[in-house]
């Protein structure tokens, strides 16, 4: 049963500078549980260098729960997940040798590309764009500005600090 690229792609955080998959993400995805996973990983830990696979940090952690929803009561995780890179997840198919592992990994790295394609057209529209700046500069400022707010994804509403009387 093929997976959804677009569930995937959800998965993928950019952490450190590297798009990543954390390894409950991963582990869901290979139908095996987190804690196996991270021990088959460290009983083959000199295959995961550090640009393969690396801990969060504490901070890291704190930052990534509070984006999204992610469990921190009692049943909640108490250790930082590992996240991986490509390279990483391309290393986990020879440590999880299952059919399932196999088919998980291909999806996986059909997903990575197609980002990394998303990515070059992004940039390549971003170039042309600029390219067209200069050339019509003062002509179609506000046109340019629109299009590069389009381009730039929204920030998250903002709550107010503070104390608000009852009405």
């Amino acid at each position: 049963m093929p997976l959804p690229a677009e569930r995937i792609l959800h998965a993928i955080h950019f952490l450190r500078k590297e798009r990543v998959l954390l390894d409950a993400d991963l582990a869901t995805l290979y139908g095996v549980e987190t804690r196996a996973l991270v021990q088959a990983v460290k009983r083959n830990v000199e295959r995961f260098p550090d640009d393969f696979m690396f801990q969060l940090t504490q901070q890291e952690w704190s930052g990534l729960k509070s984006q999204s929803v992610i469990s921190s009561s009692w049943g909640g995780r108490r250790v930082a997940p590992y996240a991986f890179t490509e390279l990483g997840v391309a290393m986990l198919s020879s440590v999880l040798n299952s059919e399932r592992a196999i088919q998980a990994n291909i999806a996986i790295m059909r997903a990575f590309t197609h980002l990394r394609g998303m990515l070059a057209a992004h940039k390549d529209l971003a170039h042309k764009l600029e390219i067209l700046e200069k050339k019509y500069d003062g002509q179609f400022r506000v046109v340019f500005e629109a299009i590069q707010d389009l381009m730039e994804p929204p920030l998250p509403p903002k709550k107010p600090i503070g104390f608000r009387p009852k009405k």
